[in-house]
């Protein structure tokens, strides 16, 4: 970018009318941050620390100031800082977690969470020491007696309760890093401000649940599979990092000193090596780093729990017992269980497998099926021969997806047939789409895949396959059911004109005014911000959904990292990406694409017409490349309305559809491809027999959301209500 040439006065004044309009929107944090620095100030509490003044004592809070009347220390306190230090941290945080309050919920609720939190955390802290402090518990009387000043705790409250106004997965970032913030704190530290953060913080999330939050997303904001990951790792990370720092600065926490506690240098050393071992292998979701995370937890916490019984039973005897290491012990295991916790919630997300050279069989380690797989080909991985395959002879539309992770797959006896690529649910085996292969082979390829699952006890059928496939599939006494419908845009002769294409001209020329530009890329070759947006833009659509991020026919940043497939970018001059489509190339056994199918289609707020510039320029880079057609794909369980009768699970299908589009918008998508005058083609399910309709729709459902629990299915037709 071009160096700015204007005069230093000219940018002074910018910045100093960027600060006035900010301060005009936050008046609540300008103006406390405001009046404690020019308290500060006039006190001298910006060079000297406040607590080594003779009236210190006067305005601080705390039991003390109660028990002796000094109410108003609920007001001077709040407006001073001990030490120099703090007042820098205390207003960065009031800078920070009240401005972001604010700008988030309005200045009414800001100022109202911060003087509430701040004022219950103090009082709440006062009236727990006042009970806990005839326990026979050195750091309860010796907190009993202490008093405090800063308003931290109400500036934590403010940013915890703005948590939920914020987009996944800010939201559940801003939530665990306070957490963390206050429990590692609370259990190393542990004096009487930590005790004040920790209920600001633990309160005002309390209270997201039943105060309705202006800009509060109503979902449940699940986290996707790299979030879980990365919030394994981050959990190890910061036990690591407490280790270190309680080897090299032992402190005083509520169960005693660490001095001397933090165990040798060796121990440390052995410690971080191993995690970080374990941390590389969550990183990329490795199961067998799963399985050694989870042994070190348990080992941790059944560490921390036995030194924790002792503890208590020797106090409760009174026993002349010293009991070593609870300071380190207790609270590290409180830590490995919430790293347990983490690891469990979240052990969908630790499923990937290491690429190896050379693997035996035909379907993944995970596939407890693997029965009826030749190992004709025991040398060749089998997600590279299917990609090998499709290419050689051809495949639908949806056939790129077959070579995508965690899919197993049927090979014929012929190696040169083709393939059918499938996963194992609820004692169904769910083959995607129509057979790959040469044409005359198709009906065979079935037919054989129909028997490797009766010798394996399983239940076949095919789901998003096309009429040919139906046809084959109906003449070996196979029924059929349509479940989506594929949208289909011929290219050759495209032209957006006419009334019907106003929309699409409109997000076009828009596009041009606003400096959006279109590329056409291979996402795996683009520089790490590019890919970091993507990410940023995938994660936020997935994380508000109410359900967890659905796979199968569904893919996501993973796939479109392949280099094969093709990446769309609305972005405008300042490289800021606006919205991201995939594309996957469709093959006719020429070896090279003749179509593309949609995936991913995600966007920002901002540029509205997105959507429509992207879909209408690939249109017009992919023809130039050559393309015959685009496929927009088919929306799960949705369709063109006939003037059918519809049959019993037709209705069944339609109102699963409705139950469904809250959460994940697949008619409003169908609806919405219509701009692009399409063509229609229907897509089915193919199964034998009615009995097996019900396992068939559990085994789809487990396809689609691996990771949902019962509480997640069951609360899809009380949102519908």
């Amino acid at each position: 970018m071009p160096a700015d040439t204007s005069p230093r006065w000219r940018r002074t004044g910018s910045a100093v009318t960027a600060m006035a309009s900010t301060a005009r929107r936050l008046p609540f944090t300008t103006g406390t941050a405001v009046v404690i620095l020019l308290v500060g100030l006039s006190l001298g509490g910006l060079w000297n620390s406040l607590s080594d003044r003779s009236w210190y004592p006067d305005v601080a809070y705390g039991l003390p100031s109660f028990e002796a009347g000094r109410w108003w220390t609920l007001v001077t306190g709040s407006l001073l800082c001990a030490t120099p230090a703090d007042y820098l941290l205390v207003t960065l945080g009031i800078v920070l977690l009240v401005g972001l309050a604010e700008a988030r919920l309005g200045t009414r609720w800001a100022a109202a969470a911060t003087i509430v939190g701040q004022l219950g955390a103090v009082l709440l802290a006062a009236l727990l020491f006042l009970v806990l402090r005839h326990a026979d518990w050195a750091w309860a009387q010796e907190q009993a007696r202490a008093v405090d000043v800063g308003l931290s705790a109400g500036a934590l409250c403010a940013g915890a309760l703005a948590s939920a106004a914020l987009p996944s997965p800010w939201r559940q970032r801003l939530r665990m890093g306070l957490l963390t913030y206050v429990v590692v704190w609370l259990l190393y530290v542990g004096s009487l401000v930590e005790v004040e953060h920790a209920l600001a913080v633990t309160g005002a999330l309390i209270a997201t649940h039943w105060l309705k939050v202006p800009g509060a997303a109503p979902t449940s904001g699940r986290l996707s599979r790299r979030e879980w990951r990365l919030l394994a790792v981050t959990g190890l990370v910061v036990i690591a990092a407490i280790q270190t720092v309680v080897w090299l600065s032992p402190s005083r926490g509520p169960l005693g000193n660490t001095e001397g506690q933090g165990g040798s240098g060796w121990q440390l050393l052995i410690s971080l090596v191993l995690i970080a071992l374990l941390v590389n292998g969550l990183r990329g979701g490795r199961r067998a780093a799963w399985r050694w995370s989870m042994a070190l937890c348990l080992a941790n916490v059944l560490l921390g729990l036995f030194v924790a019984v002792a503890y208590v039973v020797a106090h409760i005897v009174g026993a002349e017992v010293t009991v070593t290491g609870a300071a380190v012990f207790v609270p590290a295991a409180v830590l490995w269980t919430a790293e347990a916790v983490v690891l469990l919630a979240g052990r969908e997300a630790f499923r990937a497998r290491r690429p190896r050279r050379r693997e035996r069989g035909h379907a993944p380690a995970t596939d407890p099926h693997p029965a009826g797989a030749h190992d004709r080909t025991a040398d060749t991985d089998p997600q590279e021969r299917a990609t090998d395959l499709l290419v050689r002879h051809g495949g639908g539309n949806l056939s790129w997806m077959t070579t995508w992770r965690d899919n197993s797959y049927f090979f014929p006896d012929d190696e040169d047939e083709g393939y059918l690529a499938y996963r194992v649910h609820a004692g169904v085996a769910v083959a995607l789409g129509d057979p790959v292969g040469a044409e005359r082979t198709r009906a065979r390829t079935i037919a054989g895949f129909a028997d490797m699952c009766d010798h394996s006890g399983l239940v076949p059928c095919l789901f998003s396959a096309t009429g040919q496939a139906a046809g084959a599939t109906g003449r070996l006494g196979w029924r059929s059911v349509q479940v989506a419908e594929d949208t289909i845009i011929d290219l050759p002769d495209l032209e957006f004109r006419g009334k019907a294409w106003q929309d699409v001209r409109t997000a076009l020329n828009r596009a041009k005014k606003d400096g959006v530009e279109y590329r056409l890329v291979a996402l795996a070759e683009q520089p790490r911000p590019v890919q970091s947006q993507v990410r940023a833009i995938s994660e936020e659509w997935v994380g508000d959904k109410g359900l967890p991020e659905m796979g199968f026919t569904l893919g996501g940043v993973e796939e479109a990292l392949d280099p094969r497939m093709r990446v769309g970018l609305a972005t405008d001059g300042d490289d800021h990406i606006h919205g991201v489509t995939s594309w996957m190339p469709v093959y006719d056994g020429d070896g090279s694409p003749h179509g593309w199918t949609l995936d991913m289609m995600r966007r920002r707020d901002g540029f509205r017409p997105v959507v429509e510039f992207m879909i209408a320029s690939s249109c017009l880079a992919l023809r130039e490349e050559g393309a015959r057609f685009l496929s927009l794909s088919g929306a799960p369980l949705a369709r063109t309305e006939t003037t059918e009768a519809p049959t019993v699970l037709d209705r069944i299908l339609d109102q699963l559809g409705a139950t469904m589009e809250p959460y994940y918008g697949f008619r409003s998508l169908h609806a919405f491809k219509a701009k692009f005058q399409p063509r229609h083609e229907p897509m089915f399910l193919l199964y034998r027999d009615e009995a097996d309709l019900p396992r068939i729709g559990l085994s789809l459902l487990r396809c689609y959301m691996p990771s949902a629990t019962m509480r997640d299915l069951l609360k899809l037709p009380a949102h519908q209500g």
